[in-house]
């Protein structure tokens, strides 16, 4: 194990009920009656990215419910500003045990990246709320969704983060929260370890994971094989 490589939105930290949240004040902001409640969010999260989400949601409303693609930038636009209000307001913490597992992987030398299909910027808003220090510091590699052509389920990702990080997809592992990260990474060809998020797809079939776990503090550790020997 030369290296572990992170999702971010519902593995570093469960953003997912925020950022539906922010979707919702963007559209009532712009007088849409468009509404996403928890059940429709977990189904949407199938689709990487916001203004994919956006796209994959108004494609199954009639022509007259439609708009445009100015609109649906504009959206997103209004929507990172909520999140980023939002998450200064309310804060949220790291998941139990990421914080020690990063700090762990630094002390035993192993290599840390981060795999997010968030633009760069919403991936900054996170980091800067939410990491202990920043993001430069805790992880060599960085590959956001403003990287890559195209977003998970697709591999490019994390490709580009195995030969930025410099090690074979073997000698890796990924953690993941949801089957659409799963998917990439097994694509990818690396072990996956999947902590699935309170927010996200539940009963999702996660079949040749590394391991399923309920959390990634040190007592699940061993079942992927951390620290290594």
């Amino acid at each position: 194990m030369k290296a572990l490589i992170f999702d971010v939105d519902g593995t570093l930290t469960e953003t997912e009920d925020l950022h539906r949240r922010a979707f919702n004040a963007a559209f009532s902001e712009a007088g849409l009656p468009w509404h996403w409640d928890v059940t429709l969010n977990r189904a949407l999260l199938a689709v990487s990215g916001g203004i994919e989400r956006m796209t994959y949601f108004q494609s199954r409303l009639s022509e007259a419910e439609r708009v445009g693609d100015e609109t649906i930038n504009a959206l997103y636009r209004r929507k990172r500003g909520h999140f980023e209000r939002l998450l200064s307001e309310e804060g949220l913490p790291l998941r139990p045990g990421v914080e020690a597992l990063i700090a762990a992987a630094a002390k035993a030398g192993v290599r840390r990246g981060i795999v997010t299909a968030a633009s760069r910027e919403s991936f900054r808003v996170v980091a800067d709320g939410c990491l202990p220090a920043p993001a430069a510091e805790l992880f060599e590699v960085v590959i956001t969704g403003s990287d890559v052509a195209a977003k998970k389920p697709d591999p490019e990702g994390y490709l580009a983060a195995l030969a930025g990080l410099g090690v074979d997809a073997a000698d890796a592992v990924v953690f993941e929260d949801s089957p659409v990260g799963f998917a990439a990474a097994r694509a990818a060809g690396i072990p996956v370890v999947v902590s699935p998020s309170a927010h996200g797809p539940q009963g999702a079939d996660y079949t040749g994971a590394l391991a399923v776990v309920p959390s990634l503090e040190p007592a699940n550790w061993g079942r992927f094989g951390f620290p290594p020997r």
